[in-house]
């Protein structure tokens, strides 16, 4: 028999016995056929692969390298604000720059640099895996791969965009040195601040060559890399601060795992602060405050990313009202810098700041924001800083979280009229931690009602009526508002919260003010109408702009209670008397905290609300420094330069329109459920409200709500005690039926409760001032 006719017989044989199968058995492809087919596939792989290799071109460097300016506009969308965007780049050789730079950059962007082909398989699989995991999407890309995107291509996030950096990287790396590569990806990164390039980089940080820098400042650098913008921490929040020094340690760690590094010199690195940012030319007065907001909110909401808003061409037609923005730094110039002699007073007049936004509280539209007197002379945006404590002006939360819970931990009912002891020092009952915070003065008030409390701003009645409300639904309802929940000094575990350790910006404060204008639904504050580039070769970018629906933070009744009791702040009994001046029905607050470091006033007329804060700092250190003596005033408080300001704005903003008037609906809404948090620390069910219906104390001007007044005790939240009968607390003797309110005395005759030896401090607040006490 031969070779070809064994072969015809073990193939029939085979074929007999896969007849012999089962159907299903049968259908099942034979190893031949699958290794046949797996080898089939793998060829035309890699044949389609050699194709494109051969036939995609390294293309000529993009139009990044002439990247054009952006423009600003006011909301008319033809008046331009200013212009940035301009690529501030110097390119230099790789011998220029030092060799722990280049080491530290490796190992922050690309650990397998030296050794890969400009691509890392194992790293993209990697990247993918997390991704699909849901711990956020991963790059995995080389440095190689970085410098093709920003040298030839562009940041599209596209498949075939990525695609053609994966070839195009393959053939870099084969064509170039790896010298080259690095070299071209540190004259072409983004470094924040408009740097582009390592050089420009080592400017705008640390005001030296790049030959000039250090390791540890090396390290920042190429940290800096990952998230440019939210990593400078002269002006990163707090959590983006910390984001950054981790980034700056794992630069580190890497170059010694690396060899780059020996553990002693590591042990040695501290964390070397840059300098501050100078201003960019062409944003002199308000114009780089007005563009540092726009760009914020651009990049904070997700429309676009920072290194390509830097690269130039876009068309930013911004919320700003130019009428309204003149008019805020008018009233700034008027109220506060011509009443200010440094000569006279250089250790009380010098280093005053103001920070100051104004919203609409129907849109969430920012219309004005005073962030400075000059970009160009200080390029700190005073108006987005988030490290000012807001004092009294958190008690309106304090009062809308009461509202919501209608009754104490012990079942006694929170209405606008509850009565509550204002003894100065009165230590709170309840609190996860002591608290006995004094009133403005040392004043007592006596047995008062929550809204003459608000009136008066007496600290010793809110503190107790925000723990007695739970200390995390005040938090909750603060975030609800408005106060985003990064900031520091809202920690339930404190008691000191109640009275406005808090640290918003007045961009955020006037966002959570506007919630409650706007009858409880909360617009996040937006800074852009339209943001368009118009491409060379004719084709036009047109991002889409995030949606601006309301959401429901409190209900109407409640929110329109607390607009209710704030209007009565601003009149001639209430502590924002001076905002009477705006001759037009307003609702606010004043707010002044420990030590006279901050005042402020946030208040609204049912167009519009605005904030004004008042702070003092020092140049060099950046420390708070009292406020007293300023402008030749012992105290400054919330009542005057920034009521002052606040006037002054609102007139001339809302001059020449028709005067609104408030649409309340006071009263209570259902009580919340289980989606509200419960409080922390409160552990005695004693409380110091004290359910009464007696009238408005001596000189009021305005009917009590009934409806508030006589509103039904609400059942007991979960685990709370059922209400029965009301029992005076030691801290709060209970009234006679006939006692009105009192006048308040600056000594009491009875004898004050001792005070706590150990005053409690707010956890995560300002090392500078711990604990807020604020007074109006």
């Amino acid at each position: 028999m031969t070779l070809s006719t064994r072969r015809q017989a073990r193939r029939a044989a085979r074929r007999e016995a896969r007849r012999a199968l089962p159907l299903w058995r049968r259908l099942l492809p034979t190893w031949r056929i699958t290794l046949g087919a797996l080898t089939t596939l793998l060829l035309l792989a890699a044949g389609g692969f050699a194709v494109l290799y051969v036939i995609v071109p390294v293309p000529d460097p993009n139009a990044h390298a002439v990247a054009q300016n952006n423009i600003y506009l006011y909301a008319d969308g033809t008046t331009e604000i200013g212009r940035t965007g301009a690529v501030n780049r110097t390119d230099v050789t790789i011998d220029q720059i030092p060799l722990h730079t280049q080491q530290a950059v490796v190992s922050a962007e690309d650990r397998t640099f030296y050794q890969n082909r400009g691509i890392d398989v194992s790293g993209m699989a990697r990247a993918g895996w997390n991704t699909l995991l849901g711990k956020g999407m991963q790059g995995g890309s080389t440095i190689t791969q970085q410098y093709v995107k920003n040298y030839y291509l562009t940041q599209s996030q596209t498949i075939e965009r990525k695609g053609r950096e994966l070839l195009i990287a393959l053939k870099v790396d084969q064509q170039r040195d790896k010298k080259d590569i690095l070299a071209g990806y540190l004259n072409s990164s983004y470094f924040g601040r408009g740097a582009y390039g390592i050089q420009s980089a080592a400017h705008a940080y640390y005001g030296v060559d790049v030959s000039g820098l250090t390791l540890p400042q090396s390290a920042y650098l190429a940290s800096l890399l990952q998230a440019p913008s939210l990593y400078d921490v002269k002006t990163a929040t707090p959590a983006n601060r910390e984001k950054a020094v981790a980034r700056w340690n794992y630069t580190l760690d890497g170059m010694v795992q690396l060899g780059f590094l020996t553990g002693a010199d590591r042990a040695a690195a501290t964390f070397p602060d840059p300098i501050d940012p100078q201003p960019a030319t062409g944003l002199a007065g308000q114009a780089g405050y007005l563009v540092g907001v726009a760009d914020d909110y651009l990049i904070s909401s997700g429309t676009i990313d920072a290194a390509t808003l830097k690269a130039g061409g876009w068309r930013v037609t911004t919320t700003f009202d130019k009428p309204k923005q003149d008019a805020f730094a008018k009233a700034v110039q008027d109220e506060l810098t011509d009443a200010l002699d440094p000569k006279a007073r250089p250790t009380t007049d010098t280093d005053v700041r103001v920070s100051g936004a104004s919203v609409e509280p129907a849109t969430g539209r920012v219309l004005a924001v005073y962030g400075g007197p000059d970009y160009a002379k200080q390029p700190y945006n005073d108006a987005l800083r988030q490290d000012n404590q807001i004092g009294s002006t958190f008690k309106p939360i304090d009062l809308a979280a009461g509202l919501l819970a209608q009754h104490t931990l012990d079942g006694h009912p929170i209405t606008t009229e509850t009565h509550y002891d204002g003894t100065s020092e009165r230590p709170v009952t309840g609190g996860p931690t002591p608290y006995a915070p004094p009133n403005e003065d040392d004043v007592d008030y006596g047995n008062i009602t929550l809204r003459y409390a608000m009136v008066k701003s007496v600290n010793s009645v809110y503190a107790q009526e925000g723990v007695d409300a739970g200390l995390a639904r005040v938090r909750e309802t603060a975030v609800k508002l408005g106060i985003p929940d990064s900031v520091r000094g809202m920690d339930p575990a404190n008691t000191s919260m109640t009275l406005g350790t808090a640290t918003p910006s007045a961009l955020d404060l006037a966002g959570a003010y506007a919630t409650l204008a706007n009858h409880g639904q909360a617009h996040a504050p937006w800074s852009v109408l339209k943001l368009e580039r118009v491409n060379p070769g004719g084709a036009v970018d047109v991002p889409k702009m995030p949606e601006h629906n309301p959401t429901d933070a409190i209900g109407r009744g409640i929110a329109d209670s607390v607009t209710d009791v704030l209007r009565d702040v601003v009149s001639p009994r209430g502590t924002g008397a001076a905002a009477l001046d705006l001759g037009r029905p307003a609702a606010g607050k004043t707010g002044t905290t420990d030590s006279n470091l901050s005042a402020w006033f946030a208040g609204y007329t049912p167009e519009l609300t605005t904030t004004v804060g008042l702070f003092r700092e020092n140049p060099k250190t950046h420390a708070k420094e009292p406020l007293a003596g300023t402008a030749g005033l012992a105290r400054i408080n919330g009542g005057a330069i920034p009521t002052k300001i606040w006037t002054a704005y609102m007139t001339a903003a809302l001059g020449g329109t028709p005067t609104q008037q408030f649409d309340l609906q006071t009263g209570h809404d259902a009580p919340g459920t289980g989606t509200w948090p419960t409080t922390t620390g409160s552990t005695s069910p004693s409380s110091s409200a004290t359910p009464t219906t007696t009238g408005p104390p001596t000189g009021a001007t305005r009917t009590p709500d009934t409806t508030a007044t006589h509103a039904p005790s609400a059942p007991a939240a979960t685990g709370a005690p059922a209400p029965g009968p009301t029992t005076p607390s030691p801290q709060a003797p209970q009234p006679t039926p006939t006692q009105d309110q009192p006048s308040p005395t600056a000594r009491p005759t009875q004898t004050r409760p001792p005070r706590p030896t150990d005053p409690p401090t707010a956890t995560g607040g300002p090392a500078t001032h711990p604990a807020a006490t604020p007074t109006p």
